[in-house]
């Protein structure tokens, strides 16, 4: 568009959109859910599709409609708008694509129909979900009401999961960032799916709600390493706990099985090391070796390994929430009782500068002073500390979030 000459400015705005304000996507229940506005809920990132800048020229008004069928997910995509780049006005200056970027990455065969997608939402009612039930649990909403979750496990090999797939998949774009689609084809990847279940005219019903994808990595010589891959719960089910619930049923699918080693997460996001800080903090609390007496003396490898046979998680991991119980029964108006707290953390943080000293002393040894001086950056003392403070406020205003959840779950 900055490349476009003899067109106003103010023209050009007027034919600017913002992709994740022209989208809007729905779980269709009912066909009364179709005007309704509080069923609707937008993307959170949209550049995955539309580029960096998430806009779309060439239209005014515009309107992107992406509906699902709440239990098959029968999609519906169609787009209006009030009005469109006239080319001969604008020296022949195009509008963007709208449906074609969407279209390539939903599962072919979409309606655009809407009598067509009010007809295919009539079959969900014989709808039910791929798998095996892991786990039933109810939330308690404000208004009283109580709503049934119930989560399940599968792989490619159940039938019809893989086309139901093609169609959740694509969630993950708008909440997901870098999200990528997974190759379905490796046997190795299992997946979690959680579904609300409802009532209507007294027969059951299950609306997805969201999944997460692990991975079953070989760990020589006969084990195996899960990796928990791709996380997502949708807008309308998001802040009722189901994150925690989803990923507790995960744990304990693969805690039972004697061929895990710990179960590992790729590139976590923020939202999900919010959620799994929480449960493996409210786990960690129950084991001998996270008692307050313990904890006051230290990060020690009896936590390491209590925690690894019993959770199967990580040392990383099992540092992380010393740290965050360690916080939790330190009193911070005691300042010799925090300034120990403190030092110990920074103490864990500040092993990156001294490897970096190692690495140095090695390069001297072997570089001539000038290709030394050439290739190193170095960092001075106040940097380090500099560094080290931000890291740790960051850190402490994380976990005493988890710590606030913890109390308000009243497991603390």
């Amino acid at each position: 568009m900055a490349g476009i000459s003899g067109i106003a400015k103010d023209s050009l705005e007027h034919f600017v959109i913002d992709s994740n304000e022209a989208l809007e996507f729905k779980l269709v229940r009912t066909e009364s859910d179709l005007e309704n506005e509080e069923t609707t809920f937008k993307p959170e990132m949209s550049h995955q599709v539309y580029g960096d800048s998430e806009q779309i020229f060439g239209y005014s008004g515009l309107r992107i409609k992406l509906y699902y069928t709440a239990c098959r997910l029968t999609t519906y995509l169609t787009h209006s708008y009030t009005e469109k780049v006239n080319p001969e006005r604008f020296d022949g200056v195009q509008a963007d694509e709208v449906i074609k970027p969407l279209a390539e990455r939903l599962q072919p065969g979409y309606l655009t129909n809407i009598d067509d997608f009010v007809a295919a939402l009539k079959k969900d009612a014989a709808f039910k979900p791929y798998g095996k039930m892991l786990r039933q649990f109810t939330v308690d909403m404000e208004d009283g009401e109580e709503r049934t979750f119930e989560v399940y496990f599968c792989d490619i090999s159940e039938p019809g999961f893989l086309e139901y797939h093609e169609r959740m998949q694509p969630f993950i774009l708008w909440y997901i960032d870098a999200a990528s689609y997974i190759d379905v084809d490796d046997d190795r990847w299992r997946f979690i799916v959680v579904y609300e279940k409802f009532n209507v005219n007294g027969n059951p019903q299950y609306a997805f709600a969201g999944y997460s994808t692990v991975y079953e990595y070989y760990a020589y010589p006969d084990k195996i390493r899960p990796r928990i891959s791709q996380m997502l719960i949708l807008p309308p089910f998001q802040r009722l706990g189901i994150g925690a619930e989803l990923l507790e049923t995960i744990y304990g699918h693969f805690r039972n099985d004697s061929r895990v080693l710990d179960i590992t997460v790729e590139d976590p996001s923020d939202n999900f090391v919010r959620v799994r800080d929480f449960v493996d903090s409210k786990s960690c609390l129950k084991l001998e070796s996270f008692q307050p007496n313990k904890l006051l003396q230290g990060f020690s490898d009896e936590m390491v390994k209590e925690a690894k046979e019993k959770l199967k998680l990580n040392k990383r991991q099992v540092r992380r929430i010393y740290e965050i119980l360690r916080l939790h029964i330190t009193d911070r108006s005691d300042k010799e009782a925090y300034k120990k707290y403190r030092l110990d953390i920074k103490n864990r943080l500040n092993v990156q500068y001294k490897k970096e000293d190692r690495d140095k002393e090695k390069l001297k040894k072997v570089l001539r002073p000038e290709e030394y001086a050439a290739t190193m950056t170095i960092t001075s003392k106040d940097q380090r500390l500099e560094s080290l403070e931000r890291q740790y406020a960051e850190l402490e205003e994380h976990y005493i979030h988890v710590l606030e959840r913890l109390a308000a779950s009243d497991l603390s």
